[in-house]
């Protein structure tokens, strides 16, 4: 009864995204002028088919949720694994969880030259070749910006959300836990303006790294809950790092920062010398990157924790979540929030943490 029951909100689920999807479409459609038009024709071929995959996967769903073995399915056991840590913190298991494991579509990333913005981005289809992805950057960089296709971990805007199928076991829980957030979290104020942002009806960069940090951090919490519950000597071994005294993340920071002052006046030219310079400098230290540019920062960018990002938000919502009782008060506390300056309000009020 239960998969019965989850059987049918996926299915809802489904239909609410489709209508999203065909907003997506027909409110963001470019002119013909528009150098996102001019993308679109670029990237229609290799373009995900929404509509495709969610009448496959939906149709399969039965066989998946219905048969008698079902809660012995990697998916079914990691969901209610997830669902029931989710319910135990006091946060709602609405809309239910339910992840799909398998490789997640590619992302376009566009931003222009002159600065770091994440100005557009575009969806393509799973299992694209580099030779693929360099084919479509080389094409969009000829109109004068900056591009990247990123190969995705997760993606929520399907139902259920893809979870990548070549990730650690850490990796996996806490993307699953974090895609399936962003559908709780569209259903909320904060989430809600996200999408508005992804339809092109309201343009707020802080608000997405709000969306995307705190997403990151509630899933972390709830992933590393799931592990020590459920997985408990089966954790990910801490990689080798054979590189002394190299520290990625301040390395990264450093060359984030440096890049925006080349920008800043306006040495377009010297900044992507500089970025392929850094880029090879990773490379001799472990880190493979195979192309660093403003799409690059752009994107990473987004992620309040991560070294690409020059935001303060990861640190305000820290301050918050450790004056947070627990997380389910964090939660209630964030997920209405329509903009950055709700959160600095909310830390001016919020007790400080001892």
């Amino acid at each position: 009864m239960k998969n019965l029951s989850r059987f049918w909100m996926i299915n809802l689920g489904s239909i609410l995204i489709l209508v999203g999807v065909i907003l997506l479409v027909t409110v963001s459609m470019p002119s013909v002028r528009d150098i996102p038009y001019q993308i679109h024709r670029i990237t229609r071929p290799y373009a995900f088919n929404y509509m495709a995959w969610e009448f496959q996967t939906v149709s399969s769903l039965p066989d998946v949720l219905l048969n008698a073995d079902a809660e012995t399915k990697p998916e079914v056991k990691l969901s209610n694994e997830i669902g029931t840590v989710l319910k135990d913190n006091g946060i709602s298991t609405f809309p239910p969880v339910l992840i799909e494991i398998e490789k997640p579509p590619s992302l376009l990333v566009i931003s222009p030259r002159d600065r770091i913005a994440y100005a557009d981005r575009f969806l393509l289809r799973q299992y694209l070749d580099v030779k693929e992805m360099e084919r479509i950057e080389a094409k969009v960089d000829n109109l004068g910006v900056s591009s990247l296709v990123i190969e995705l971990g997760g993606f929520g805007a399907v139902c259920p959300p893809i979870v990548s199928d070549n990730l650690s076991l850490t990796n996996t829980l806490n993307i699953a836990v974090e895609e399936w957030f962003h559908q709780y979290l569209a259903l909320r104020p904060l989430g809600f303006r996200y999408f508005l942002d992804s339809i092109g009806l309201q343009q707020d960069p802080e608000l997405i790294v709000l969306n995307e940090t705190f997403a990151g951090m509630v899933s972390r919490e709830i992933g590393a809950e799931v592990l020590k519950r459920y997985y408990k000597g089966e954790e990910d071994k801490a990689p080798v790092n054979n590189s002394q005294g190299f520290n990625f993340y301040d390395e990264m920071n450093e060359t984030r920062r440096i890049v925006d002052h080349y920008l800043s006046q306006g040495m377009i030219v010297e900044a992507e010398y500089y970025m392929e310079k850094r880029r090879m400098y990773f490379i001799d230290h472990g880190y493979y990157i195979r192309k660093l540019n403003q799409a690059y920062f752009a994107f990473h960018g987004i992620y309040g924790d991560s070294p690409a990002s020059v935001s303060p938000i990861y640190h305000d919502l820290q301050e918050l979540r450790a004056g947070s009782p627990t997380l389910n008060y964090f939660i209630s506390e964030v997920e209405n929030m329509t903009s950055y300056a709700e959160l600095l309000k909310a830390l001016e009020e919020h007790p400080r943490a001892s």
